[in-house]
């Protein structure tokens, strides 16, 4: 079995899509801790914490939960995969146990479990889907780069009345994926209404309000988004991308330094700072952040913006 997967193996794996698993990596639930190449991958440590966490999440733990739960759980899990496929993990919604192959747990025993699978099982899966990769000469080539072949469009089920806000959610980014922003900002907007501490549903209907340049209301969610979760790199960037476009460059710059230094790897926030210093005249501080840019993401699109912006500082 490989010991690395793509952002298209994970999804297949777990039957997700891909935009929902690299919304869970920006917004720092769960994310790829291997790189080759210059392009990020998922470790069998990492295809743990995905399982959890949508299984987590499918019970109706809040998004602020399941990462405290899974930054518990990195700490007792060992590197090796082998000691990996003898353990167990539990959880009764609230904490997360791990019981080893003696049944002995690493922390207390608790009532109802709600979540409950045996990572040796995890194995077999990702071995049986893994096995159904097209092989190379039925998919047409495609660049060395994070980028994956699109998933096939999914149906969107609208949310009965008394529907969960998460399903609500996940019902919203489908249609998000889709193309169909009417729908999707509808079915945020009916997650808040369930739920109105969900953030991520904030972020994304604050993304689908920037996009349509309602700049108030989508700064708006951002803020809210991030009352409920301070740390959370996509909301605060979009806010220092809307408070850019307001002509509020100070904060702007403030929200994007902020970004940059709890997110290292975020490209674009360096990208977007970069130009944000320029404008103020912070050439030193500016050209630090594009050439961060170039090194996380040399052949991106914005790519040779960043190096004539170079030239001219």
């Amino acid at each position: 079995m490989t010991d690395v997967y793509s952002y298209a193996d994970v999804a297949r794996i777990f039957d997700l899509q891909e935009a929902r698993l690299r919304y869970w990596a920006q917004t720092g639930v769960v994310a790829p801790s291997e790189r080759r190449r210059g392009r990020r991958f998922f470790s069998f440590r990492d295809l743990i914490a995905v399982r959890v966490a949508k299984d987590l999440l499918d019970s109706g733990m809040s998004l602020q939960r399941v990462r405290k739960n899974l930054d518990g759980l990195r700490v007792v899990l060992p590197d090796a995969e082998q000691p990996l496929a003898s353990r167990r993990v539990v959880s009764d919604g609230d904490r997360i146990v791990v019981i080893d192959e003696d049944g002995a747990p690493f922390s207390p025993e608790s009532g109802q479990v709600l979540m409950d699978f045996a990572v040796s099982s995890l194995t077999r899966r990702v071995a049986d889907v893994l096995a159904l990769r097209p092989r190379a000469s039925e998919t047409a080539p495609v660049a060395d780069s994070d980028v994956e072949p699109a998933p096939a469009p999914v149906s969107v089920p609208t949310p009965a009345a008394g529907g969960s806000a998460y399903n609500a959610f996940v019902a919203g980014c489908r249609a998000q994926d889709d193309g169909d922003v009417a729908s999707a900002e509808a079915l945020f907007a009916r997650a808040l209404q369930l739920d109105g501490s969900l953030a991520a549903a904030h972020t994304n209907l604050g993304n689908l309000l920037f996009g349509r340049g309602d700049l108030t209301s989508a700064r708006a969610r951002y803020e809210a988004a991030l009352e409920l979760e301070p740390d959370q790199p996509e909301a605060r960037f979009n806010l220092g991308n809307v408070l850019s476009e307001l002509g509020e460059t100070d904060l702007a710059i403030a929200e994007l330094r902020q970004v940059c230094t709890r997110c290292p790897d975020f490209a674009d926030a360096h990208f977007n700072l970069g130009l944000a210093l320029a404008d103020v005249g912070g050439t030193a501080q500016a050209r630090a952040c594009l050439e961060r840019y170039l090194a996380l993401d040399p052949d991106s699109p914005w790519s040779d913006q960043a190096r004539d912006c170079l030239e001219q500082l």
